[in-house]
């Protein structure tokens, strides 16, 4: 039975940590996009571009002798755009393409905009001069790095709270009714997963989550005694099935992982109470006789 809370505890646990940041991230990718500008047979001459040009979709425009100097382009995409006599100098971009456009008598001169970007475009007479060197991430974004630590950062701080209640009431209402009522309370908590369409809503709810199912562990920890370490061997496999199979919830409906793992939490829940009280009890250590 310990085995069994154990291996429900630690795949449920896991598995939405690693989840939580993944769907915080792609609610932030569906949001820029939603806010991406589109702009269609638009025609431009002789206009010098020095500015950050970000999310925007341009179709079938028209580009006669314009500049783009000393600029980032952070996810522009240009489709069947023809450039002529056009000169780019200094150019930093991210998750940045020309599809199916073709550029004629045009400049490449430092820049980081290599023919892999170039999809199905013709180069007519245009040449690339002193081309970018380094590791160019595309498709990094720079304020992912910082959300996931920020989150993970949250995540941890809301266990402080939980840590602090489950020491004060261990001993009054014992390791058994704090085991399975926290499973529980978790239990409930992951069919609110439905409902967190935002980063803002994600976000209260990992704390949320993280802040009940603390006193989960810490309980668990005092019931269990023997065999401590196939247990935490058992509860890291759980946790690398865990990480494995919420990865790909990111994509799915929000009703995928916010069923399954109130499903481990309500066996574990469950198997909490078959579990025997200890508080009060000494353990007995019998050593094997020589």
């Amino acid at each position: 039975m310990m085995m069994a809370v154990w291996f429900s505890m630690s795949f449920s646990y896991y598995g939405l940590t690693v989840w939580f940041p993944d769907m915080i991230k792609y609610l932030q990718k569906q949001e820029y996009s939603s806010r991406t500008k589109v702009f269609i047979k638009e025609k431009v001459e002789h206009v010098t571009f020095n500015f950050t040009l970000e999310n925007q979709v341009h179709r079938n425009g028209e580009y006669f002798n314009n500049k783009f100097m000393n600029l980032k382009m952070k996810s522009m995409v240009f489709e069947d755009s023809l450039f002529e006599e056009c000169y780019f100098e200094d150019i930093t971009s991210s998750n940045t393409f020309f599809k199916n456009c073709t550029f004629i008598a045009t400049l490449f001169y430092n820049t980081d905009l290599f023919k892999y970007r170039l999809i199905n475009s013709k180069l007519v007479n245009s040449t690339f001069l002193h081309n970018k060197e380094g590791c160019m991430l595309s498709d990094f974004s720079e304020n992912s790095a910082y959300m996931i630590y920020f989150v993970s950062f949250l995540g941890t701080l809301a266990v402080l709270p939980g840590n602090i209640v489950s020491a004060l009431l261990m001993d009054k209402i014992g390791r058994l009714r704090m085991l399975a009522g926290s499973s529980v309370i978790s239990c409930v908590s992951c069919f609110f997963l439905s409902f967190g369409n935002s980063e803002s809503a994600m976000i209260a709810l990992l704390c949320l989550f993280g802040g009940i199912s603390i006193a989960s562990w810490n309980a668990l920890d005092v019931l269990t005694m023997h065999s401590v370490g196939f247990l935490n061997a058992l509860c890291k496999l759980a946790a690398v099935l865990g990480i494995s199979i919420f990865t790909s919830f990111v994509a799915l409906p929000r009703l995928c992982p916010s069923c399954s793992p109130p499903g481990r939490f309500a066996a574990g829940s469950f198997l909490a109470f078959k579990l025997p009280e200890t508080r009060g009890q000494s353990a007995a250590i019998v050593w094997p006789r020589p």
